[in-house]
C-alpha cells in the first residue's frame, strides 16, 4: 500500500511541480512582453555587412532626419511617428542635492509606446514639441534623490548641466528597467547640437495581422531607409528593427509549445501512478484469494467483495493524492518566496526569471479527482476479478 501511495502522490507532486515551474518562465516572459505597446516599432542603426556601390561593409549607420521624415511617408500603416534622442552624462541639481542621469527627448507617443505610468503631472506634449520647451520628467526614485517630497517638485526649476529646466512630471519607474529623465525632443536637439541625429525612431501601426505582412511591410520600409544611406536592399544589419508585434506572436506560439508539452510530461508521470494501483490492486486480490473465498462461502456477496476493494482503491488514491496535491502547493509556494524574487541583472536592465511560478487551485482539484477517479477505474479490474471467483478455488489458491 505504502508504494502505491508513494506513486499516486509522486504523480500529482510532479505534474503541478512542472506547471508551476512552466507558469512562473512563461509569467516572467510575458511580463517583460507586457512593458510594451504590442503593435509598435522601434528602429535602431547598425553597421552594413554588404559592400555596395564602392562602399565598404562594416560601415556605421546613424539615422538621420531624413529617416524619420521616410517613415512619415508610410502612413497606410503607420499612426504616430516618434524617436528618442540621448544626452548621456547629464547632471541634474536642485540646490545642494544631485543627480546623474541620462537625458532622453521624446514625443508625447513614448508614454504609450513604453506604458509609462504618470504618478504626479504630465508627460511631454505637443506644445513641448512645437516651442522646444525646456520641459522635465523624472522617475519617481530619480525625484527622490533631490527632494523627499517628489509630489511638490513639479512645476519647480532644476538645473540639467547650465541650463533651468520645469519639471512638469513624475513616472512610475520600472522595477526591472534603467530610469532615465525625459525631455522634449526639439528642445535637446537644439540645445546639445544633435545636428541632423535622429537617435532612434519609434512608431505605432495597423493593419499587418500576420507574419507575413509584417516581413513584407519591414522589407519595404528597411530598403527605404537603407537608400537614404547608400546601404545594398538586402542588407538587414544597416537598420535593425525591434517588431514587438511579431515577436509576441512568436512568443505566443513557444508558450503553447512549452504548456503542451509541460501536460504531455505530467500526465505520463500521473499514468505512471494510475498503472501503480491498477497492479498493486492485481496484487492485493491475488494475495487474498483465500479471504476473499472465506469471505463467499459463509455467505458474501459478490458486491460486497467488489466495494471492499473499490472502496479501498478510492481511499489510497484520495489520501495519498491529497497529500501529493498539498506538497505540490508547497513546492511551488516555496519557488515563489526565493526563486519569483530573484533578478539577474544583465547590465541594462533587470529581469525576474519566475513570476508567480504557482498552478491555480482548480488544476490541482482536478488533477487530484482525475487520479481518484482513474484509481478507482484501475481497482475496478481486479474487483471484479475477485467478486467472480468461486469460493472453491479460492480456498485451494497458495
Amino acid at each position: 500500500m505504502a508504494l502505491t501511495g508513494f506513486a499516486v502522490a509522486w504523480g500529482i507532486f510532479m505534474l503541478i511541480v512542472l506547471l508551476g515551474a512552466g507558469n512562473g518562465l512563461i509569467n516572467a516572459q510575458l511580463q517583460q512582453s507586457s512593458r510594451f505597446l504590442s503593435n509598435s516599432m522601434m528602429v535602431f542603426g547598425g553597421r552594413t555587412s554588404k559592400p555596395y556601390q564602392g562602399l565598404r561593409e562594416g560601415r556605421e549607420i546613424g539615422l538621420k532626419d531624413r529617416d524619420l521624415e521616410a517613415t512619415s511617408h508610410f502612413a497606410e500603416q503607420i499612426d504616430e511617428v516618434g524617436a528618442e534622442l540621448s544626452q548621456y552624462g547629464v547632471t541634474v541639481n536642485r540646490g545642494q542635492q544631485y543627480l546623474n542621469t541620462t537625458l532622453v527627448g521624446t514625443f508625447p507617443n513614448h508614454i504609450r509606446i513604453d506604458k509609462t505610468e504618470m504618478r504626479y503631472g504630465r508627460f511631454i506634449n505637443d506644445i513641448d514639441i512645437r516651442e522646444k520647451r525646456k520641459v522635465l520628467v523624472l522617475g519617481n526614485r530619480q525625484a527622490k534623490e533631490l527632494q523627499a517630497d517628489i509630489r511638490s517638485l513639479v512645476g519647480q526649476y532644476v538645473n540639467v548641466g547650465s541650463f533651468a529646466f520645469r519639471i512638469v512630471g513624475i513616472y512610475e519607474e520600472q522595477e526591472n528597467g534603467q530610469a532615465n529623465a525625459f525631455t522634449s525632443y526639439t528642445a535637446l536637439k537644439t540645445m546639445f547640437g544633435k545636428g541632423d541625429d535622429v537617435g532612434n525612431i519609434e512608431f505605432t501601426f495597423h493593419g499587418l495581422p500576420t507574419e507575413q505582412d509584417n516581413e513584407q511591410f519591414e522589407q519595404r520600409y528597411r530598403q527605404r531607409l537603407n537608400a537614404n544611406h547608400t546601404v545594398h536592399p538586402e542588407d538587414e544589419s544597416a537598420i535593425w528593427l525591434w517588431n514587438r508585434y511579431t515577436r509576441n506572436m512568436q512568443m505566443g506560439t513557444g508558450i503553447g509549445i512549452i504548456r503542451t508539452a509541460l501536460w504531455i510530461v505530467g500526465l505520463f508521470t500521473l499514468l505512471s501512478g494510475i498503472v501503480g494501483v491498477s497492479n498493486i490492486m492485481l496484487i492485493t486480490v491475488k494475495e487474498r484469494t483465500r479471504e476473499f473465498g472465506i469471505r463467499k462461502a459463509i455467505g458474501a456477496k459478490p458486491w460486497s467483495i467488489l466495494r471492499l476493494i473499490i472502496i479501498e482503491s478510492v481511499i489510497i488514491t484520495t489520501l495519498f493524492g491529497y497529500i501529493g496535491m498539498v506538497l505540490g502547493i508547497i513546492a511551488n509556494e516555496y519557488m515563489d518566496a526565493t526563486l519569483g524574487h530573484d533578478k539577474i541583472d544583465t547590465g541594462l536592465f533587470k529581469a525576474t526569471m519566475f513570476v508567480n511560478p504557482t498552478v491555480g487551485l482548480d488544476v490541482c482539484i482536478e488533477a487530484t479527482m482525475v487520479m481518484v477517479v482513474a484509481g478507482t477505474i484501475a481497482g475496478l479490474i481486479p474487483a471484479m476479478k475477485a467478486a467472480r471467483i468461486r469460493p472453491i478455488e479460492a480456498l485451494r489458491a497458495e
